[in-house]
């Protein structure tokens, strides 16, 4: 397994019917976990990079209808102490 990160902007709020989707989504084989950040307007998206590749990931964001606009580069985490 190869977990990556991907964090998208969204300018507009998600509506109900596109949270509903997105919570679908977190079923798709290798999508380990998804994170709003409402303050920044993100979407965090760990996923296997084994199984999907990147630009499938943005696939699936779009068709749940979310308005990602820009895909923001994921900082590495910090190592544990």
């Amino acid at each position: 397994m190869t977990p990556v990160e991907i964090v998208y902007r969204y300018t507009t709020l998600p509506t109900q019917q596109t949270a509903l989707a997105l919570a679908a989504v977190r079923d798709v084989y290798g999508i380990r976990h998804l994170a709003f950040n409402q303050s920044e307007r993100t979407l965090r998206i760990e996923y296997d990079a084994t199984r999907l590749s990147a630009a499938a990931v943005t696939r699936l964001v779009r068709e749940a209808g979310l308005d990602a606009e820009q895909q923001v580069v994921a900082p590495e985490p910090a190592p544990a102490a």
